[in-house]
């Protein structure tokens, strides 16, 4: 067995298809398969389903594979830490954040990148569920979520500022005072909404019906992207964190504030507390809690 016999087995798991698993791996698809078929051999288990396609892993696969991740996870932070120890930092900070955060991660990403230039990111868009189930299973270094109810015992985190929220909307087509918006005007407003059940839709829900108000909302979507979009088109207004810094995409969107609107959940940059754990993640976690401690 070896390193990328490893790398070969999360790559496919990755991608579900053994040609882009190849591609990725930069291998080819005969190799591939052929390495794996030694890994199964040497385990003797079976570690994947095969058929015309690739068709998922068996059970003793999905656990091979969740050691997997782990090894290859560890194998990275041996170099990571051993680059700290030389007064570098070195590989790819992998960081997760929740849909419309305010957290804003470029300044993270730039502020580490100017210290440590030869790290690379890897930035993920993820539910609160996903960004704490990948990093107790390391597939993150950091994670930007809700904290209101983390399992303290298993991860460490920095709290943020609490999230206020504005109304994101083209110029082009709307226009307001520079009173900030009740939630009584918003109702009368073709508004865009994430889907039910996001967090931050969760704390739009309360701040209406907190009121006594039920939206209609002309637009409803999982799409960030999409709902950024039918903003811009003029097709609606959405209501956004208001430091998110969204309304810089383009020169025709603003960003209008919303009075005593803030999210019902604060946000926290999380790090796992168990080993193995990553030397880029424990420098970043440091350095951000530098950032906003000096501003």
């Amino acid at each position: 067995m070896d390193i990328k016999q490893l790398k070969f087995l999360v790559a496919l798991d990755e991608t579900r298809h053994f040609g882009q698993a190849a591609a990725r791996c930069h291998i080819t698809q005969p190799t591939l398969s052929m390495r794996l078929r030694n890994l199964e051999e040497e385990l003797d288990l079976p570690l994947v389903n095969r058929g015309q396609r690739f068709e998922g892993f068996t059970a003793p696969g999905e656990r091979v594979l969740a050691w997997a991740r782990t090894v290859l996870a560890a194998y990275d932070g041996l170099h990571a830490e051993a680059a700290a120890c030389r007064g570098h930092l070195v590989g790819t900070l992998r960081l997760g954040v929740v849909p419309l955060s305010s957290f804003d991660p470029l300044a993270l990403m730039r502020h580490m990148h100017q210290l440590h230039p030869n790290l690379r990111f890897e930035l993920s868009s993820l539910s609160s569920e996903q960004v704490l189930e990948q990093l107790a299973s390391n597939q993150l270094d950091l994670g930007v979520s809700y904290i209101e109810r983390l399992d303290n015992e298993r991860f460490e985190s920095l709290s943020l500022a609490q999230t206020q929220m504005g109304l994101l909307y083209d110029h082009r087509y709307f226009n307001f005072s520079d009173q900030p918006l009740s939630w009584e005007a918003l109702i009368e407003l073709p508004l865009g909404l994430l889907t039910s059940g996001m967090h931050f839709r969760q704390s739009i829900d309360h701040n209406f019906h907190s009121r006594g108000l039920s939206p209609k909302p002309l637009l409803q979507t999982d799409a960030v992207h999409q709902l950024l979009q039918a903003v811009h088109g003029g097709f609606c207004c959405a209501i956004m964190p208001l430091e998110g810094g969204l309304e810089k995409l383009t020169d025709d969107l603003r960003l209008h504030p919303i009075a005593d609107a803030q999210t019902l959940a604060r946000l926290g940059l999380i790090m796992r507390r168990n080993a193995p754990r990553s030397a880029l993640a424990e420098a970043c976690f440091v350095e951000y809690r530098t950032i906003i401690g000096g501003s």
